[in-house]
């Protein structure tokens, strides 16, 4: 390098440019393309260990489906379990209090299931939305309502109807759609809707075989089991299949008999009431039920896993809460 040079160093993103009096300016162009290689490859490094990971947690989530298809339905309920413990250590006692007052079904409970009984309502309560139309809340409806849905599915291991996260509560009868005739209660794929006045009737004459809160969570429990996957009972959906052997030959010699027999006119009308009438009559009127239609009642027996006119209830126990 010439003595008389001049160096002016100037910064070129952490390279140098030397600039001379004799020479032009110039960039190590080597250098430079050398080092942006090293970053290229750094960045596709990077890339390539996301891609790695995404696709391993994917793959995981696939598998766990695959082979544990029960899995995200239990890891809910483990949350669900978590945020309902502390309801129930807050409120056992006035929910006891509650449900003693006006649920036939569980002042007949041996206390230990009644405990589990509080323990199901409260899980199921935390995990739905309950939406006031023209009424004011009160602490009893949710939890009436959460507990009316457990005593149909006290038996079941998967009880909680996952698929439906809103309750509707109006106030009295209500119309829905284009029907002229007034609603107590109907189930969509976007809720279940409940008049809380004809609610508070089924269990002030407990009976007569009519009960709206037992007749709509009838309609939500076959909903889960038979068109959408949130919530469903394996279990519940095979005994369903055989218990409509019985069900469906019992239900056409109804529509033949123009008084309906036991279970009423409305039964006939369409078998999806036909079930919904059979889980009123079941809990309601059991004995009336056994003596009148007895294989009819055995096979909602060995359904819904209970007996109510047995002590135990339960015909085998269950494992979740």
């Amino acid at each position: 390098m010439p003595q008389d040079s001049t160096y002016i160093l100037m910064g070129f993103q952490g390279d140098t440019v030397y600039r001379t009096v004799q020479e032009p300016v110039r960039t190590d162009t080597a250098l430079l393309l050398q080092r942006v290689h090293v970053m290229t490859g750094k960045q596709q490094y990077r890339a390539d260990w996301v891609g790695n990971w995404l696709f391993g947690i994917f793959m995981g989530v696939l598998l766990i489906r695959l082979f544990f298809p029960r899995f995200p339905q239990r890891l809910r309920l483990f949350f669900y379990s978590l945020k309902a413990k502390g309801v129930y250590d807050d409120k056992q006692i006035d929910y006891h209090a509650i449900l003693q007052q006006y649920l036939p079904y569980y002042r007949n409970l041996p206390p230990a299931e009644q405990e589990r009984f509080v323990r199901r309502t409260v899980v199921f309560m935390t995990t739905k939305q309950f939406e006031y139309v023209e009424i004011a809340p009160e602490e009893r409806m949710p939890l009436l309502i959460s507990a009316t849905a457990v005593q149909l599915t006290f038996g079941l291991e998967h009880y909680l109807m996952e698929h439906f996260e809103k309750i509707y509560v109006m106030h009295h009868d209500y119309h829905y759609g284009f029907n002229s005739v007034p609603f107590q209660g109907h189930v969509t794929h976007d809720g279940i809707y409940l008049s809380w006045s004809n609610f508070l009737k089924g269990y002030d004459n407990y009976q007569d075989g009519d009960n709206v809160g037992l007749h709509e969570m009838a309609h939500a429990l076959a909903y889960v089991n038979f068109n959408v996957e949130d919530g469903r009972d394996d279990d519940f959906h095979d005994r369903f299949v055989r218990f409509s052997r019985t069900g469906r030959a019992v239900f056409e010699d109804m529509q033949s008999d123009h008084t309906g027999g036991f279970l009423g006119r409305y039964a006939a009308t369409r078998y999806e009431e036909f079930w919904a009438v059979c889980v009123e009559n079941f809990f309601e009127r059991p004995t009336s039920f056994k003596i009148q239609l007895p294989e009819l009642y055995a096979a909602m027996c060995v359904l819904l896993n209970q007996d109510i006119l047995t002590g135990n209830v339960l015909l085998s126990p269950v494992e979740n809460v």
